[in-house]
């Protein structure tokens, strides 16, 4: 056994297309409810893509004063209110102080912001131009925002690494706190860039769903009729401490972080590798670092995009490293019902899977009709599902080859 430090969960937050806290979320999951539907934060009319999982009902004053929210991303606002409930869930009191981190990763950032202002200087000039533009746009702005609000005056860092982003910002927040550093990190990621060009951007590539008469049934992971992912938002944060921390302040403890691994392609800007070795280096990799098995895990939450090309190669992968034993752990698909809030996804299913370990209960992959031949394993369809799980894994795989795997664990003395 290992003598580092234990790295465990005390509080979850989450806004996501299907509501404003995590718990609400859950409950949203369970049901099988979508988060997607038309586009409403501009005119989508052109696109071939219409559709997205906004982010529904959000006033960034609840959380912070208006002035503040208007010189923000919305990246920065959804970090803050998200963050805002992670602390009170994990019942810690500010300010934070100096044994305490963030790690916020984002994918893209606060791009809506030069967009914007590119216009305002074309038709304005240099005058006219915001000077909150450029520190907006940072993609470190949401670790700052949290850190400001918090008193979080540890380490800060960010992580950029498209998909993957949430899932290794997990995972390396826990390593500051392995290594000592800190007691305590708000760990996690966040996305809130429904603007018109990135979703065209998307649309060029072929990325994304064109269900648009049906946004609810679009995000078909894992399902023959599959044709895109559905670009979506949303942020999910997670409390990690110290387990002798945790203790000392008489924590409830949520789960455990037993393990996380990251990897490249080393392949393609936009294509997975076509047999999964990123992919496999990442579970295999986070496996060893987490000391268990792969017939120790009893659930994973797959990656899962519904595209015709990812889920697949995913699924291959899951094969080379669990074997036979592939056929027999469920997995399932939260993007299947939030779309893919990029920076956001991963962090969103990792407190999906706190949940999961919680309740004892597996989210089912939505709108998984007809199994692909290739995607033939257990995708846990047509409703949610209780079991006994006690180790979980969690897949990332994004642009530029990047794969991260976190796996969590119920707290055992």
């Amino acid at each position: 056994m290992s003598n580092r430090r234990r790295v465990v969960v005390t509080g979850i937050g989450a806004i996501t297309p299907l509501a404003l806290t995590a718990e609400e979320t859950w409950q949203g999951l369970l049901a099988g409810r979508s988060g997607v539907g038309r586009i409403t934060q501009f005119d989508a009319s052109n696109l071939s893509s219409q559709i997205a999982g906004e982010v529904k009902g959000f006033d960034p004053s609840r959380y912070m004063p208006a002035k503040e929210a208007r010189r923000m991303s919305r990246a920065s606002q959804l970090a803050v209110a998200t963050a805002q409930e992670a602390v009170s869930h994990a019942g810690l009191e500010l300010p934070l102080g100096e044994r305490a981190g963030v790690l916020i990763g984002v994918a893209v950032g606060g791009m809506e912001w030069l967009v914007e202002q590119v216009e305002v200087y074309k038709d304005k000039g240099v005058a006219r131009v915001s000077p909150f533009a450029v520190p907006a746009a940072l993609a470190n702005m949401p670790s700052h925002h949290v850190s400001c609000w918090a008193q979080a005056l540890g380490p800060i860092t960010t992580i950029v690494t498209a998909c993957a982003t949430g899932t290794q910002a997990v995972g390396e927040a826990s390593e500051f706190i392995r290594r000592g550093a800190a007691d305590v990190m708000i760990a996690g990621g966040v996305e809130g860039l429904i603007i018109e060009v990135a979703i065209a951007g998307f649309c060029a590539m072929r990325a994304l769903s064109t269900h648009n008469d049906e946004p609810e049934r679009a995000s078909r992971p894992f399902d023959i009729g599959r044709d895109g992912f559905v670009y979506s938002e949303g942020c999910g944060l997670l409390i990690l401490e110290s387990l002798e921390h945790a203790e000392a302040r008489g924590a409830r403890i949520l789960a455990e972080v037993l393990g996380h691994a990251a990897s490249s392609d080393g392949f393609h800007v936009a294509q997975p590798d076509p047999e999964g070795k990123g992919a496999i280096r990442a579970m295999r990799w986070a496996l060893q670092d987490a000391q268990v098995t792969p017939e120790q895990v009893d659930y994973i939450n797959a990656h899962g995009p519904a595209t015709p090309i990812n889920d697949p190669i995913e699924t291959r992968a899951i094969k080379e490293i669990f074997g036979e034993y592939a056929y027999k752990v469920p997995i399932s698909s939260t993007k299947s019902m939030i779309g893919h809030p990029m920076g956001g996804a991963g962090a969103i299913e990792a407190v999906t899977c706190v949940q999961t370990l919680r309740d004892q209960i597996i989210h089912q992959t939505a709108n998984l009709e007809t199994p692909d031949p290739e995607c033939d394993l257990d995708y846990v369809p047509g409703a949610a599902r209780r079991a006994e799980v006690n180790v979980t894994l969690s897949n990332s795989f994004g642009l530029g080859g990047q794969n991260a795997c976190l796996v969590l664990g119920t707290f055992e003395e």
